[in-house]
């Protein structure tokens, strides 16, 4: 399954960089090279990435991965999509920080006098 966050960074990194090898695209993305090439294939059937092989390359395996029209307009989608999900994830992280600072702030029950445990007397 291609995720929009998976979506949105590959196709974030062809954009920038039609040249990337699968393999460098794993590394930046932190995927396994055969979940890059099964979603550069979904990308491509979907018609939104367009594969040239270099006829005149030493490497035969070295491929141009060129975002199609379709493809930018999906990235635009995608990424308004992530910028959603993302600024949510916020917006509940900024709460459970904001308690989290007010307990802290907050002062625990001390123990009554006379009760508390001296250091290395038991």
């Amino acid at each position: 399954m291609l995720t929009d966050e998976t979506r949105y960074r590959m196709l974030k990194l062809l954009e920038a960089d039609p040249h990337a090898s699968q393999r460098r695209i794993s590394d930046e993305l932190g995927i396994s090279l055969g979940r890059v090439n099964y979603c550069l294939n979904a990308l491509i059937t979907k018609g939104l990435v367009k594969a040239n092989n270099f006829r005149n390359s030493e490497n035969k395996r070295a491929y141009l991965y060129l975002l199609t029209p379709r493809g930018i307009e999906e990235k635009a989608r995608v990424t308004a999509r992530f910028l959603r999900v993302k600024l949510d994830e916020y917006e509940i992280l900024k709460r459970e920080l904001e308690e989290l600072q007010r307990e802290a702030a907050t002062p625990g029950p001390t123990a009554p006098a006379g009760t508390r445990e001296e250091p290395g007397r038991r």
